[in-house]
């Protein structure tokens, strides 16, 4: 019997390459013996160019499966080759140089800048002719306070300053900048998705973000009080430009999954036990004369579902990996190395960073300093994705007017202005096609809903921790660095351990999220334990002293470094097929566009209180509402229930044109290649 997906009847396989000494195997994916008798062994060469295939080698003859592409091309420009080693290796590129802006700077020296910045142009609250104290932003006296010292008494006078007529905290400063930055970035996300759905503009303005954001945070280094809103300038700038090319960045997860050869070659058993030659060759390494290559490394099921050793004597059970597609397993695996790797990158530029404010005296121009670097690091590592990364062509967009054979892929004959602004305009309209889409899919609804409330969380708690640690606990930031380089450790371990967590556990990447936040939820209600008496009186737990915060952040970058890959990866497998970037445009909205409101209610009560600790029991209430929503979710459903929505809406486009093929939806060509490729 012909193997079958959802989408439709798979093509045969093609017959095995010839091996060499010069080859190295890739195992496809489950169990070596299941794939032996009907797919190729993949291959990939030592060539130092960037569209190196995995499955390109030496002379393979007719059997090279450039020569016999799994799927034809159903748009002039669609790059239908296998995903390459140097391709996946772009993805990570770009998280290695972009999640330092995150960890390093929005996380950690960008509110802590933008409050000292603040600070030095603020008055006292009680006393407005009274300037707040100024100097050193690391004590540089023996009497300065300790890590295990008490926090302050909570009535100590706070510092506001004149923004535009309104004096405000000097805290709240930073997390207003926050809310405004992301609502910009809300609306770039919407703008640009049109372009990044259609034509070669993915990566193009991937770059174009990456750059520019890189370059606006090299800015902060010759800042002065004086002129601290551009500081807040530059902060949106930055964080406007970091999510937009994460969004983006983000797009490319699906179509490396859908055209990576593990995916394009899986296929069920043949038969239900293995023989003694495939087990002696299930347990070691393909190697070759340069290489040594560990088969669990290409095995997408690895990460999530390493089979236990085989049983010779008995019949073989179904695996897990009856339970969990091939495409999700691989997109969780690539989702959670792309992003532990950015986590270390984070935690080694935390560590110079470190460094560097301890070596240059511990001024205001240290923070500024480390700013440039980190806007350096984004600036360099960008240049190895832009070279490695494909453009990976969508399908080009309708404008009405009939195209040509030279068309360059956007579907219009002349660029300039006005296709920009029609490429905008699409994506508005496009954005409301994808909320009334999303509608019909309840899990995505679930999922959204979910994600909403926790990524704003997630957003909201990292910044008000930092500066609930400067401005009550009187945390220096060299102390800052550690706890954010302890955060980065920790989420390096957490983003390559809750596959391992999650496989003790039995438990599906869904259920994985709700452990995830049951666990997130722990940091809150510690900080709230700072408001029972009998606490009080002991003088320690509940955030009263420095130290309490580096566990707490051990906790959180543990936990992040799950959630992150885990909500990526499960959100990827719901999107209908071929609307890749407009749908993550919709995750990235909903994720910054309700991070406009946590930061702005934590400053709106640190304004009203005086002092941020009360904001801790509306992040209690946010992190635990998306548990019951995340609950709901059914991966499954939600991966039929989007391939009948695109199936459906094919149908739809095909009728209102007569029969006619034109493509005006990215799903319209996904579809008809699923169903005929």
């Amino acid at each position: 019997m012909v193997p079958r997906r959802a989408e439709g009847p798979l093509p045969p396989p093609l017959p095995p390459p010839r091996v060499n000494s010069q080859t190295r195997l890739l195992p496809p994916t489950g169990n070596l013996s299941a794939h032996r008798s009907k797919t190729p062994s993949f291959i990939s060469s030592q060539s130092n160019e960037a569209d190196d295939e995995l499955s390109e080698i030496g002379d393979m003859g007719p059997s090279n499966i450039d020569d016999q592409p799994r799927r034809r091309p159903q748009w002039d420009q669609e790059d239908v080759r296998f995903t390459s080693a140097k391709e996946v290796s772009g993805f990570y590129a770009y998280g290695w140089a972009a999640e330092v802006f995150v960890i390093c700077g929005m996380a950690s020296f960008i509110p802590i800048t933008l409050e000292q910045l603040a600070r030095e142009r603020a008055v006292l609250q009680n006393d407005r002719s009274k300037p707040c104290e100024t100097g050193p932003v690391i004590p540089t006296n023996p009497e300065a306070p300790s890590i295990f010292a008490r926090a302050p008494h909570k009535d100590k006078e706070q510092c506001v300053v004149n923004f535009f007529g309104v004096d405000i905290n000097t805290a709240s400063f930073a997390m207003y900048t926050f809310s405004i930055s992301v609502l910009l970035q809300a609306l770039v996300i919407i703008s640009m998705s049109g372009a990044a759905d259609h034509g070669r503009y993915r990566k193009t303005l991937l770059l174009i973000f990456a750059f520019t954001g890189a370059v606006t945070t090299m800015l902060f280094l010759p800042l002065t009080p004086n002129v601290y809103i551009l500081a807040a300038l530059f902060a949106i700038i930055g964080n406007v430009c970091h999510g937009a090319s994460n969004v983006l960045l983000n797009s490319f997860l699906p179509l490396l999954v859908r055209y990576h050869p593990l995916v394009q070659y899986s296929s069920p058993p043949t038969s239900p036990t293995l023989d003694h030659h495939d087990v002696a060759m299930d347990n070691h390494s393909f190697t070759d004369s340069t290489t040594t290559f560990d088969p669990a490394l290409a095995d997408s099921t690895a990460a999530l579902l390493a089979p236990p050793a085989p049983d010779l004597t008995t019949p073989a059970q179904p695996s897990r990996a009856t339970t969990t597609s091939p495409e999700l397993q691989l997109s969780t695996k690539l989702s959670s190395y792309g992003m532990g790797i950015g986590y270390l990158a984070a935690g080694l530029l935390q560590t110079i960073s470190m460094f560097i404010v301890i070596a240059t005296k511990s001024t205001l121009f240290s923070l500024r300093l480390v700013l440039f670097v980190v806007g350096a690091w984004w600036f360099l590592f960008t240049i190895p994705a832009a070279l490695w990364l494909r453009p990976r062509p969508g399908p080009p967009l309708d404008f009405g007017a009939p195209r040509s054979s030279s068309s360059s892929g956007s579907g219009t004959k002349s660029g300039g202005l006005a296709a920009n602004i029609v490429y905008v305009g699409y994506a508005w309209k496009s954005l409301w096609r994808t909320v009334r889409r999303a509608r019909r899919l309840r899990d995505v609804m679930f999922f959204l809903a979910g994600w909403f409330l926790l990524s704003d969380g997630i957003a909201t708690i990292s910044g008000t921790a930092v500066l609930f640690a400067k401005t009550s606990l009187d945390m220096q930031p060299a102390y800052l660095a550690l706890f954010i380089i302890i955060t980065t450790v920790f989420g390096v371990v957490g983003a390559f351990s809750w596959a391992k967590i999650s496989r003790a556990l039995n438990l599906r990447p869904s259920h994985t999220i709700l452990a995830c936040i049951a666990v997130f939820e722990i940091i809150p209600l510690y900080a709230l334990l700072g408001y029972i008496p009998a606490i009080q009186r002991l003088g320690v737990f509940g955030l009263q002293q420095q130290w309490e915060l580096y566990p707490l952040g051990g906790l959180y970058g543990f936990v992040l470094g799950g959630l992150s890959a885990y909500c990526r990866s499960v959100f990827g497998e719901l999107i209908p097929p071929g609307s890749e970037a407009a749908f993550y445009a919709l995750y990235a909205i909903t994720d910054k566009g309700s991070s406009v409101f946590g930061p702005a209610i934590v400053g709106a009560i640190t304004d009203a209180t005086g002092e941020i600790r009360p904001a801790f029991w509306f992040l209690a209430v946010l992190i635990g509402l998306p548990f019951p929503l995340m609950y709901m979710v059914d991966v499954e459903r939600g991966k039929r229930e989007g391939s009948a929505l695109s199936r459906e809406l094919e149908g739809r486009d095909n009728a209102a044109s007569g029969g006619e093929y034109r493509p005006n939806t990215p799903s319209q060509y996904q579809n008809r290649c699923n169903g005929a490729c």
